[in-house]
């Protein structure tokens, strides 16, 4: 599992998969977004511009990131 500590009120989904290193860039976090290989919160979403806050939950790629 991942911890993430979220600076402010959100991150960007897409932000967020890049700062922790499961994309290399933006395009590629766009991409399996929309492929819906994302999860949020227990589910799938094609949602890029998804605002991801503390206590939510994203997997990806076998990963678990929980932001804090």
């Amino acid at each position: 599992m991942i911890e993430f500590k979220v600076d402010g009120d959100h991150i960007p989904l897409i932000q967020l998969l890049k700062a922790t290193n499961l994309v290399q860039t933006g395009g590629e976090a766009q991409i399996v977004v929309t492929e819906g290989q994302v999860m949020y919160n227990g589910h799938v979403d094609y949602r890029k511009r998804l605002k991801v806050r503390r206590g939510d939950t994203v997997e990806f790629a076998g990963e678990v990131i929980r932001v804090i």
